[in-house]
């Protein structure tokens, strides 16, 4: 499993114009599902999430992880994480989960998410989703399990 993770100020998803999810400052999680995967890349992805240090301590240094904070964490499914972009100018998904996979383990990472974290929003796994966010540093990591 994929994120794409961003230190934010605050973040928010819509599906047809109705928002869906909004958190205040943490973290922006856009999560792409592999063939490969299966649960236990799935946890391991979700504790990478929310202990990997980007927040800043007291010396402004990036030692402070999402559990240390206890801010938000929206997770967005976005298979296109998932593309061979090697070669030519347009992605091959071959390595991207059939969506029906791909559907239960973003949805048992939600789960175990919520289990694990006090703060958590998610959009809606295929929707058209429209995504707003102020990036605080900006500060964007890509984690694999």
């Amino acid at each position: 499993m994929i994120a794409l993770i961003q230190r934010v100020r605050h973040a928010s998803v819509s599906v047809a114009g109705e928002e869906i999810g909004r958190i205040g400052p943490g973290l922006l999680a856009f999560v792409g599902v592999q063939r490969e995967d299966d649960e236990a890349r799935g946890k391991r992805l979700l504790e990478r999430v929310l202990t990997y240090r980007v927040f800043g301590d007291d010396a402004g240094r990036m030692n402070r992880s999402l559990r240390d904070t206890g801010g938000g964490l929206l997770l967005v499914s976005q298979f296109t994480l998932a593309a061979d972009t090697r070669s030519g100018t347009r992605a091959s998904f071959t390595p991207a989960a059939e969506p029906a996979r791909a559907q239960a383990l973003f949805d048992q990472f939600v789960t175990q998410a919520r289990a694990a974290h006090a703060d958590v929003a998610c959009g809606r796994f295929g929707a058209d989703m429209q995504v707003s966010l102020l990036n605080d540093g900006p500060v964007t990591f890509w984690l694999e399990a």
